[in-house]
């Protein structure tokens, strides 16, 4: 009875350590939880931020591209109240938006190939 008694006395030791580690196993687990719940919080926390600053910047898209649709429609606006040129005018208006050294360059280029041509 006694080697009975030892054996059992064993197997309670045994059945202590088994639980202690399961218990510490447990604990580590459960804060291994813990942490990843707060990481996935601020993870939710942080994606929330960003879909406000997405929200917040497809909005200015939107009010700049009003805004720009607005400048567009005024712009034709005016352009529809500018009196229009003649249409033999065009070519030498044209030639008035080049720089005066491109403009007499262009004038001579013209002027030899008028010469050559005759």
């Amino acid at each position: 009875m006694l080697t009975e008694l030892e054996t059992l006395s064993q197997n309670i030791g045994k059945l202590i350590a088994i639980s202690q580690r399961h218990n510490e196993a447990r604990l580590a687990l459960e804060e291994q939880l813990a942490q990843t719940r707060a990481e996935a919080e601020a993870t939710r926390t942080e994606l929330a931020l960003l879909r406000e600053e997405r929200d917040a910047l497809q909005a200015e898209r939107d009010a700049l591209s009003a805004k720009i649709d607005d400048a567009q429609v005024r712009l034709n606006a005016i352009l529809e109240k500018l009196p229009r040129a003649r249409a033999q005018a065009e070519p030498d208006n044209q030639l008035d938006l080049l720089e005066p050294e491109q403009h007499e360059v262009e004038a001579d280029s013209a002027a030899t190939r008028h010469g050559e041509n005759a």
